[in-house]
């Protein structure tokens, strides 16, 4: 669908890399520029989870990519990625601030190279006020972001249990670069997209912040009973336990005509709208007990043929084999060597179909020579760089299965971050987003 487009993409963690992911399932050339070490999610990723030695996170949002490894901090490294800043439509990073800029490769000398770039920067608090400079995560930005908040009940904040802040990012910083790049279609002209995750966190919650300071409320108006899923919606908008262990959710937050009945606790159908959202605590307490005393058949029994709104809570091992996500197509597996690691698809739809898989993530620097010589470097020009350490070249055997290099740079020190990242996500000195 974009097949057209070029873009370069230097970026760690999963927010960055999981929207350059969407672009390259939509047909983009993504060239994945990466310190010699790998990045972070190539040499660690999360819960220490690999599929032959290849980190999951790292194979989860880098498919249908190409690598180049780099050391931005050799004195080749402008030669290196200047032709290809000339050739690219895009370019996409979420460095600590005023890191490429140092290094030469900040928005004003990108442009000064390609005046009709689209540079889209990826940040954790966005590029002003006084948290311009701080490193920002999931789970920081859920915490400054109310997200925590509102997650939590009976005044006890609670993360989302999964780094939704991450993957709204990344979904938004894909969604600006392609109406950057449709602009540059329309005008020739190139634009600066910024996105940050404090921005996704926030939008995460667009109705609900509307709400609470439109209806000028405070925050004891966020404390409700743990079964509920909302603090802005009437009650029994939830999710409630049941005698068999499971759970269902509750997702009725209109008419309810006969929904007492139906659980055969009439009392619950003297509640209208307003005594559902006035007196919501009570109503829970008394729907709570009649739900723990049946069994999600039987809650099926009872409200399928009333056309109330409920469903069953799934876990994470319920749903490979769902047979609605099946029919949807929407987990698959890419190549991790010897194994084959299950990650999900792109999730959106064109002409009825899902964009392929054309590549499995990449070894690191695997096409470093392949997409230097499209670029216009010779032979010669391109085993001078390799010899010099400024780039790495997977393609030679270079990796290990790990993803770790063997050749020169390879332990990817980095004082200011901007190459590399060394210990945990919390404490990254380098790139600002997960």
């Amino acid at each position: 669908m974009i097949e057209g487009m070029r873009v370069l993409a230097l970026s760690h963690f999963v927010q960055g890399p999981a929207a350059s992911q969407y672009l390259a399932d939509l047909g983009a050339d993504v060239v994945k520029v990466e310190p010699p070490a790998g990045s972070w999610e190539r040499r660690a990723g999360s819960a220490g989870i690999r599929v032959a030695g290849h980190s999951v996170t790292h194979l989860s949002v880098n498919r249908n990519k190409r690598s180049l490894a780099v050391d931005l901090k050799h004195p080749d490294a402008q030669a290196v990625l200047r032709p290809l800043i000339e050739r690219a439509d895009v370019l996409m990073e979420n460095y600590r601030g005023g890191a490429l800029d140092r290094l030469g490769f900040g928005y004003d000398a990108v442009r000064a190279i390609k005046p009709d770039i689209v540079y889209a920067s990826a940040t954790g608090w966005g590029s002003r006020g006084p948290m311009a400079g701080r490193p920002g995560v999931d789970l920081l930005v859920q915490a400054r972001s109310g997200l925590a908040a509102a997650t939590g009940s009976a005044g006890r904040p609670g993360a989302a249990g999964t780094p939704v802040v991450d993957h709204h990012g990344a979904a938004l910083l894909a969604m600006g670069v392609l109406a950057a790049y449709a602009r540059r279609l329309v005008t020739g002209e190139g634009t600066r997209v910024e996105a940050s995750l404090l921005g996704a966190g926030l939008d995460l919650q667009a109705e609900s912040l509307a709400l609470f300071h439109s209806g000028r409320r405070t925050a004891a108006d966020l404390d409700r009973p743990a079964e509920l899923a909302c603090w802005a919606i009437d009650a029994p908008y939830g999710i409630y336990p049941l005698r068999d262990g499971g759970s269902v959710a509750i997702a009725i937050s209109g008419p309810m005509a006969g929904f007492g009945a139906a659980l055969g606790e009439p009392a619950l159908d003297a509640f209208d709208p307003v005594a559902r959202r006035e007196r919501r605590d009570e109503y829970v307490a008394l729907l709570r007990p009649v739900l723990a005393a049946l069994s999600f058949d039987e809650v099926d029994a009872r409200l399928g043929p009333g056309g109330f709104w409920f469903e069953r809570v799934a876990g994470y091992d319920d749903l490979a084999a769902d047979p609605q996500i099946v029919a949807e197509g929407l987990f698959t597996e890419v190549d991790g060597g010897p194994e084959r690691a299950t990650v999900l698809r792109h999730p959106v739809r064109y002409d009825g179909e899902l964009p392929a898989v054309r590549r499995s993530p990449a070894g690191l620097g695997e096409h470093s020579v392949e997409v230097l010589a499209e670029a216009g470097l010779d032979a010669a020009a391109i085993a001078g760089f390799v010899a010099s350490g400024a780039v790495v070249d997977g393609g030679a055997g270079a990796v290990g299965p790990s993803g770790a290099a063997s050749g020169p740079g390879a332990d990817g020190a980095a004082g200011d971050g901007a190459t590399g990242v060394a210990g945990d996500r919390a404490r990254a000195a380098g790139p600002v987003t997960q």
